[in-house]
């Protein structure tokens, strides 16, 4: 019986996922890939001609802001960006979005290195994935 139970105990802690760790793999260029909505239904998105740059300082502020992908590692965007804050809270990592305008809070549900994935105060989940840039040789 002690057997079962240090390896449930260890598949269970194996299997859980710390948002501390989410916050490296925050900062960067990330493209949509699917939306699922709270009644279930999906939206995927093959092309996109927007993409969000995320950036995250040290003390966990920073921001976000819509970028229209160019070639060769060439961004276009306004000066418009939602400014960010960073909290872990009940064993999850929060993102507090704020604009002039409007607040809001979305809640990181995986995020490494190729994948970013969080659901919004309405159980919207959007499922993002690294950006990679188009990069064509010009002679």
């Amino acid at each position: 019986m002690r057997k079962f139970v240090l390896i449930f105990f260890m598949v269970v802690m194996s299997c859980s996922n710390n948002p501390e760790e989410y916050i490296e793999h925050i900062n960067g260029y990330w493209e949509i890939k699917e939306v699922v909505f709270s009644d279930g239904k999906k939206r995927e998105y093959s092309i996109n001609e927007t993409i969000d740059y995320i950036q995250l300082n040290n003390s966990l502020k920073g921001f976000r802001k819509k970028m229209k992908p160019g070639i060769n590692d060439t961004y276009f965007t306004s000066d418009d960006a939602e400014a960010i804050t960073a909290k872990i809270e009940d064993n999850e990592l929060n993102l507090y979005y704020s604009t002039l305008y409007f607040n809001w809070k979305e809640t990181v549900l995986d995020a490494d290195e190729n994948q970013l994935k969080v659901r919004n105060e309405n159980n919207v989940v959007y499922l993002y994935k690294r950006y990679q840039p188009i990069n064509i040789e010009i002679e």
